[in-house]
């Protein structure tokens, strides 16, 4: 069983989420919390495999939380971010600070369930959507960066397996799509993001879709 913690201030939002993921017969909702305060102190004692939180917050926001809940916990959750906007610049802070990934809160109901069940299993949940626009927003606001791609230190595979992570796909999703055993997968991912110097899926992702524009 996925044991889920729940923060957004908006009761009707904790509520709908609440729905959703108790309709699953694999996960369950172990705390709804108003702040991110609270849903630090809820995770430090439940320790639940996924927190589930909005980004904006009153007291403590979700990029804070984060940053104290992984950085105090000797096994911490996978924490999934959610937000409102398309390219929101707490969004990339709370990647920063260690968080999953991040969905839109217009994300369909089954793709919510598939990825907190990603970030439960040790994976980044990215929506593909947002994630471009947000690459392309920090590609508007960013000084040019003279020098080779992110892309170039790779191999022609290892360049396959990147642009599918920009596409937002799960190890398993690769694995098919390039008739892959998943150990493969998992194997280049890493050696991808140790030639890159990322320190997570959604980084790469976003200097890979950077690149390819």
């Amino acid at each position: 069983m996925i044991r889920v913690l729940l923060a957004d201030d908006e009761p009707l939002v904790r509520a709908g989420l609440h729905l959703i993921l108790e309709s699953a017969p694999d996960l369950a909702v172990v705390a709804e919390c108003r702040d991110g305060r609270e849903a630090l102190e809820r995770a430090y004692a439940l320790r639940p495999d996924v927190v589930l939180m909005d980004v904006r917050m009153p007291v403590l926001d979700a990029i804070e939380a984060t940053r104290r809940l992984l950085a105090r916990s000797l096994a911490p959750p996978g924490v999934l971010v959610l937000t409102a906007f398309d390219a929101d610049e707490f969004v990339v802070d709370a990647l920063a600070a260690g968080a999953a990934g991040f969905l839109l809160k217009t994300t369909e109901p089954r793709e919510l369930l598939a990825a907190v069940r990603t970030v439960a299993g040790g994976t980044s949940a990215i929506d593909p959507g947002a994630l471009r626009r947000l690459a392309d927003a920090q590609r508007r606001t960013a000084a040019p960066r003279p020098g080779a791609s992110v892309l170039d230190a790779l191999s022609e595979r290892e360049r396959e397996v990147a642009r599918l992570i920009a596409d937002g796909q799960t190890n398993a999703q690769i694995a098919a799509a390039l008739h892959l055993a998943l150990p493969t997968v998992k194997t280049h991912v890493a050696r991808i993001l140790h030639k890159t110097g990322a320190d997570n899926r959604v980084r790469l992702a976003i200097e890979v879709l950077r690149a390819q524009s």
